[in-house]
Parts: C-alpha cells; sequence; structure tokens
C-alpha cells in the first residue's frame, strides 16, 4: 500500500467514526480532564486530523475548535507508534516558527500519542500541551498511553453496537492487529512474536496451518527463505498446536515450487486448489496434512519482497475476496517487519558504533574507553566477593625500534601476536586491554601465587615467528592489589603504571609490585623534577668521572663523565631520580648543554696538565636530535683543533633512531665532521642492534652491562658479548665494556679481544680531582 492510499483509508476510517463536527461527549471529555489533572498542564486535547484540519472533539483550556493540518503537532504524532514528545517548541527546529507556538496558545511543552479507530488506523490524537518548557526524562507516559487506550476502547463499543458481520469481521481482525502489534512493539522474541502473528492469520481465515518465513537475497548468492515459525491449528478449536519450531530451517526460493518459489516470483498473492493434494513440503510442520488448498502470500516493501506467509487447508478454499479482507493486517505485518529489520540494522550499527569506539581494531581487546567501565565491573565485584584483583601495567622492551626497522606491519603482527599471548596466559574472566602503542593491562581476579604473573612474562618472551623471521621480545610489568592499594581505577592504573617503570629500571623482562613507599618515593622524584630548573640556575649539577682502563696498555684511557645533583639538602643525587621528568623538555636540553660544556672545560684542564685522557658524555636522545644541538656544538668546539676536539666522544643510545633514523645518521656524520668521536651505548639491548652498526658509523660501541654482569654465570651472556666483540671488529669499531665488576670478568674479556673496560672493578664515577688521583695512581695487576 503507497503512502497515498493508507492516508485515502485512513481519512475514509476517520469519516466513518461519525465523530467530527459533532458536539462534546462526555465519555471524552472525562479521559481529557483526567490527563489534564494528573499531568498538571495548561491544555489537554482529543485531537482528529483531518485531511486539511485538526479538529478537537475534546479540549481542556482552549478557546478554539481547530487549527490548520499543516500547523498541527499532532500530525507529526500520527507517524508514530509510540509518545511524541517537544520538550521546548521555542527551541525545536521543527516548531520554532509555528504560530501555536508564536501566537496563542504559545505552546512549550507538547507530548503526544496516536488514538486508532477499530480497524487500526491512526484518526487523531491524546495530547498535552503547556506554555513551560519541560524535562520529559521524569515524565511517566504510561498514564497517557492508558488513557488514549480508554479512548480506543470507547471507539470499539460504539461499532460493536452497531456492528454488521463485516464490521465483525473487522472487529476481530482490529483486534488481531493490536495483538501483533502489541507483542511485537513490546520488544518480546522473535519466534514468540511470529507464533502470534500466524495464529491470528489461521484464525481470521480458519486456516488449519500455515507458515512466516522471512525472506533473504544476498548480494553473491541465491535467494533463500528462513522460517521463523511453522504452525498446525485443529480447525474450529481455540487451541493452537505447535509442531515445529524452524527458527533455523531455511529454504531455497526454487522458482518451481508452487508454496513458496511462485509467490516470491510474481510478486502477487497466489490462490491454489492443489490435485494431487501435496502431502510433504517442508515449509510446513512434520507430519502435516495433505495440503488441499493453500493461499500465497508475498510481504513487500519498497518493491522487494522481505517475507511469505502461507496458509493452507481452508474448508471452502481461498479467495480473492478473503484477501483483500486481509490486507490491513497484512499491512501492518509488513510494517512491522520492516520496523523489525530497521531495529536489527540499528542494533547492529550500534554493535559496529559500540566495537569502534571501545574495541581495539588491531588487536580485538578492550581499549581504553571500554577498560574504564570493565574496571568499574571488577572493581564492585570484588567488594561483594570480598576478594582481591590484580592490576597489572605491561609495557614491552625494545618494541619502539620495530616499526623504524622492520615496517610498521612487522610491529602490528607482534601486537597482534602479544595480545593473542595475553588472552591464552590469563583465565576467561579475566580482563585484558591495550591502551595504545605497546601498553596493555591485565586486570587478574584473586591471584594467589606470584607465578602467575611470572607466566604471563614466559608467554610473551617466546620467540615469535614474523613474516618469517624470529623474534625475541619481553616485558616489563607494574602490579598493584586492590583492595590493599585502595584507590579508584584511574589510580590504580596510574599506580601500575608507575610500577613498571620501576620494572624497567630494574633490568626489564620482570615486574614489579606498587607499594605505598614506592609511591611516596616517586612523588619525591616527580617533585626533584621541578626543582631542576633551580639546579640549573645555581650550578648543582656537576660531572663525576669513571675511569677507563685500555686492555692492550693496562692504562687508564680517559673518562666517562656521568652527571650528578648536589642537592641542598646535602644529598648526591643520581641521574635516573631527576633526567627521566626532564626528558622531551626544554630542560633536557639545557642540561645536556651544560654536560657538554663541561666536558669541555675538563679537556681544557687535562690539556693544561698534559695529561692525555680523553671523555665521554651521555646525550638524551631528544638532546642529540634537536635543531639546535649542532649549531652549540660547532660554537662550543669552534676554538679548538682537531686533535683537541678528537678526545671528545659523544655517547648515544640506540633508541636514538627511534624518533628519527635519518636526522640521527645525518648528525653522527656532521659530528665526525666536526672532529668528535661517536660511541654506540647500551649496544645489544635493541631490536636491530647489526643494522645500527650499518646504519650508524660510530667509531666506538659500548657493550650493555646487563651482558656484561652475566658473564660468568649465563653462558648465553659471554657468547653474545663474544659475537658482539667479534661483529664489531669486522666493522673496525673501538670495543669497551661497561660494568666490570670481577677480575675473571675481565679476564674473559680481555681473551675475547675487547679494547677497553670500566666498571666498581677499577672505581666508580668520581669527583674530577679525586678521578685524577686514582688514574695517577692506577696501576695493572
Amino acid at each position: 500500500m503507497t503512502p497515498k492510499q493508507h492516508e485515502q483509508r485512513r481519512l475514509h476510517a476517520l469519516r466513518e467514526t461519525g465523530l467530527l463536527d459533532t458536539p462534546p461527549e462526555e465519555r471524552f471529555d472525562r479521559v481529557t480532564r483526567i490527563a489534564k489533572q494528573h499531568y498538571q498542564v495548561d491544555t489537554t486535547l482529543f485531537t482528529l486530523i483531518d485531511a486539511k484540519r485538526q479538529w478537537f472533539k475534546s479540549k481542556q483550556n482552549l478557546a478554539l475548535d481547530a487549527t490548520p493540518r499543516r500547523h498541527a503537532f499532532c500530525d507529526y504524532t500520527i507517524q508514530q507508534n509510540s509518545v511524541f514528545v517537544v520538550e521546548d517548541a521555542a527551541n525545536d527546529p521543527l516548531f520554532f516558527k509555528n504560530p501555536l507556538v508564536t501566537d496563542t496558545p504559545h505552546i512549550r511543552f507538547y507530548a503526544g500519542v496516536p488514538v486508532r479507530d477499530p480497524s487500526g488506523f491512526k484518526i487523531g490524537t491524546l495530547c498535552l500541551i503547556d506554555s513551560t518548557p519541560r524535562d520529559a526524562s521524569h515524565m511517566d507516559f504510561s498514564i497517557l498511553r492508558n488513557l488514549a487506550a480508554m479512548l480506543e476502547e470507547s471507539l470499539e463499543s460504539t461499532y460493536a453496537s452497531v456492528a454488521t458481520p463485516c464490521d465483525a469481521y473487522t472487529q476481530k481482525m482490529t483486534q488481531a492487529i493490536q495483538r501483533v502489534q502489541n507483542i511485537f512493539l513490546n520488544g518480546d522474541r522473535k519466534s514468540s512474536a511470529y507464533e502470534t502473528l500466524l495464529s491470528e492469520l489461521l484464525r481470521l481465515t480458519s486456516s488449519e496451518m500455515g507458515f512466516v518465513g522471512e525472506v533473504h537475497a544476498p548480494a553473491d548468492d541465491a535467494p533463500y527463505l528462513r522460517l521463523t515459525r511453522s504452525l498446525s491449528m485443529a480447525h474450529h478449536q481455540t487451541s493452537r498446536h505447535l509442531s515445529s519450531e524452524t527458527d533455523e530451517d531455511c529454504l531455497p526460493l526454487d522458482e518451481d515450487d508452487v508454496l513458496i518459489g511462485v509467490p516470491y516470483r510474481c510478486r502477487h498473492i497466489t490462490i491454489r486448489e492443489l490435485t494431487p493434494a501435496i502431502s510433504d513440503h517442508p515449509a510446513f510442520p512434520e507430519d502435516h496434512d495433505a495440503i488441499r488448498t493453500y493461499l500465497g502470500i508475498p510481504l513487500q516493501t519498497e518493491g522487494a519482497v522481505v517475507g511469505l506467509i502461507g496458509l493452507a487447508n481452508r474448508r471452502g478454499g481461498y479467495s480473492q475476496a478473503l484477501a483483500t479482507l486481509l490486507s490491513p493486517f497484512l499491512q501492518t505485518v509488513v510494517t512491522l517487519i520492516e520496523r523489525e529489520r530497521l531495529d536489527a540494522a540499528n542494533q547492529e550499527k550500534q554493535r559496529l558504533l559500540h566495537e569502534a569506539i571501545s574495541i581495539d581494531g588491531l588487536t580485538g581487546l578492550p581499549n581504553r574507553r571500554l577498560l574504564n567501565d570493565l574496571f568499574q565491573e571488577e572493581i564492585a565485584a570484588v567488594r561483594q566477593r570480598r576478594g582481591s584483583i590484580s592490576v597489572c601495567f605491561l609495557d614491552l622492551d625494545g618494541f619502539k625500534s620495530i616499526n623504524d626497522h622492520q615496517g610498521h606491519a612487522a610491529g602490528d603482527s607482534v601486537l597482534k601476536c602479544v595480545a593473542d599471548r595475553l588472552r591464552g596466559a590469563v583465565r576467561h574472566h579475566d580482563v585484558v586491554a591495550r591502551l595504545g602503542g605497546d601498553e596493555f593491562v591485565a586486570i587478574l581476579r584473586d591471584v594467589e601465587h606470584p607465578r602467575v604473573y611470572r607466566h604471563i612474562l614466559d608467554q610473551l618472551r617466546r620467540p615469535m615467528h614474523i613474516h618469517g623471521h624470529p623474534l625475541e621480545l619481553s616485558a616489563s610489568m607494574g602490579i598493584t592489589r586492590y583492595p590493599n592499594d585502595d584507590s579508584d581505577s584511574d589510580l590504580l592504573l596510574r599506580h601500575a603504571d608507575q610500577a613498571m617503570y620501576t620494572a624497567k629500571e630494574s633490568g626489564k623482562n620482570c615486574y614489579h609490585f606498587f607499594d605505598l613507599e614506592s609511591h611516596h618515593s616517586q612523588q619525591e622524584r616527580f617533585a626533584i623534577g621541578e626543582q631542576i630548573q633551580q639546579a640549573l640556575d645555581d650550578d648543582q649539577l656537576a660531572l663525576y668521572y669513571q675511569p677507563k682502563i685500555d686492555y692492550k696498555t693496562g692504562r687508564v684511557s680517559g673518562f666517562e663523565g656521568l652527571i650528578r645533583w648536589h642537592h641542598p639538602s646535602g644529598e648526591l643525587i643520581y641521574p635516573g631520580r631527576f633526567l627521566p621528568y626532564i626528558e622531551h623538555t626544554n630542560i633536557d636540553i639545557e642540561v645536556g648543554k651544560r654536560v657538554i660544556s663541561q666536558a669541555v672545560s675538563t679537556l681544557e684542564t687535562f690539556q693544561k696538565r698534559d695529561l692525555p685522557y680523553t671523555v665521554s658524555i651521555n646525550l638524551s636522545p631528544s638532546h642529540f636530535l634537536n635543531d639546535e644541538f649542532l649549531d652549540h656544538l660547532n660554537n662550543t668546539l669552534s676554538r679548538y683543533d682537531m686533535a683537541f676536539r678528537k678526545r671528545l666522544t659523544l655517547e648515544i643510545l640506540e633508541s636514538t633512531a627511534l624518533d628519527d633514523a635519518g636526522l640521527a645518521t645525518s648528525n653522527i656524520k656532521a659530528c665526525q665532521q666536526l672532529g668528535v668521536q661517536l660511541s654506540l651505548d647500551d649496544f645489544g639491548t635493541g631490536y636491530a642492534s647489526l643494522s645500527y652498526l650499518r646504519k650508524f658509523s660510530t667509531n666506538e660501541i659500548k657493550i650493555d652491562r646487563s651482558f656484561i654482569l652475566g658473564m660468568l654465570n649465563d653462558p648465553e651472556d659471554q657468547m653474545i658479548v663474544q659475537a658482539i666483540i667479534a661483529l664489531a671488529k669486522s666493522f673496525d669499531r673501538r670495543v669497551i665494556a661497561e660494568g666490570v665488576e670481577h677480575r675473571a670478568t675481565e679476564k674473559k674479556l680481555v681473551a675475547m679481544g675487547c679494547d677497553m673496560g670500566q666498571g666498581f672493578l677499577y672505581s666508580p664515577a668520581l669527583p674530577l680531582a679525586d678521578a685524577l688521583d686514582w688514574a695517577a695512581h692506577y696501576a695493572r695487576p
């Protein structure tokens, strides 16, 4: 039925009520009085929507008898199946220019519900009007709907008093329509809704059995009918018997099938007298009676068949006249199916939207947004069961270099693999989420033993095969436990994050528990970070010098300058307690400039005293890649010759390349053109050290202390050190080992061909005067 046809039938139904232009009636006025008193509004109306006007059959506190339909709020209401609300018409784009808003009765608030005639057409409304805006979220409109139902019952009783046999059938159909509408619109299960629909059709047509199915026409496949309900009803009995529930039965729409294929293909009602009778058809209940007479009804919307109804074995057969009588009911069914499909589509959109904003697109894990909700649920649950939860914050070790050297595709593959391993390492009720980048969170219930945390890290430690290449990766994990740490979710995450950084500082591939003492210590460190600028202004920062031993000559070849902070409290503060809090800031750049200036000043001292020593200093990645770095270095060294400059070594971390590998390479070459030596620090801890050796033409590499410390007890560490030394020699680079603490370690390094070493075996970092005094008295054992 087209919209125009529907409106014509609606107007006909309105005129058939005989209510237009009739005097007030107490049965209707009573309803509008109750509505006005209950909702405490200025005006209540029972309106009838004619072709060009809105006429008021019953009104409370309004002088008008009618308004033009084009101005009627109620014209919008009859397009709805539920309450239509306008909270403030003066600010509503549909109504702010409406004469009923700008002039009498100055409508600001409106709420209306459709009123149907006994045949189901929405002929008018019951509505509330007020001159003051209202917040509808605090209003209960169930009374308004019940009062509208009273109006409909009053109209139905009028029809019943003058009913003809045809009117009685119409009344039965109206009641059937209302029952089907109620069960669809109340959100009951789809199977129950279709069962009610089919039961009403069997009653209306006195058919013995039938089916309802939805048509699916995939773009890349043949159309099929999905049966949602099939029923058998004993003739003239009020009880129905469910013969089969075939929610998952799918039947191909074979064009030659006279029961389902022909109505679908022809797209019009099909009536059949079947000779011989069909004794078996999958669309009907199991073991059904032979089908002698049949009515096939395609349900269409916008030119497409969306469903099929089949009815069988009506005494006397089926006729076109019967099908015509069913048209209001069938139109209601089409509308309900459209609504159900629209609701399903909206639910799918909502699901996809939920996934888009709540699920990490790469790993499929909950993202930060969804984690917040899950976190609240976990805290509520742990309070109820009086248990505990462990909040684990994980950060991958050495991941950042992967995207740069292996490409983003490899990095994404690593993250997906990590997500899968985290899922597999925890229980089904535990929560795993990705915060972003290489940061993950796990919320574990009632962990009884620390091996649970070690198990998670061990799973991540297993070699991964990415794009055909083996890759080993580890993670650092910070843990805080609720309710011991009785904080909210945001603070718990922050505490676990802080504990993770402590795990990083402890050597990575490990976990660390948060505690209040650690928390207070870190708060102190944050406070220290805020004092660095003052420390620069007051010359509180100074270089301490750790000697380097040349293994070939057995002499001190130079010193590494390590920054220390002489705090006003008298405490000597090491760089690990303040440098992390100034990374990537202007203060970081200023500290780096100060370190270079002090190193050059120390070299001047060596030159004046005719001492052969070199000085090496550490540069942060943000300082080395800063736009001002080369200009400052050039200006600082401009008055010194190349022999002097060659005694200055700049140590850069492998991670320096993560931000901008091209700029790092360019700056290394520029430094070497100035005569400065370059050393690749902490070598072996990164993801692609061999690639760094090829790209970065540094003069020296420094083996990370973690391998040196483990040489005596871990054969793998010893093999790594030996491989690094051999690799460096093949690239013609000097090799220095840091962290030498035992004579046996020194002996192994010398045997492997290591050029230099430094560490507590020789001396810690000392003030310059003490370091020079130590060097003057050093003699190789």
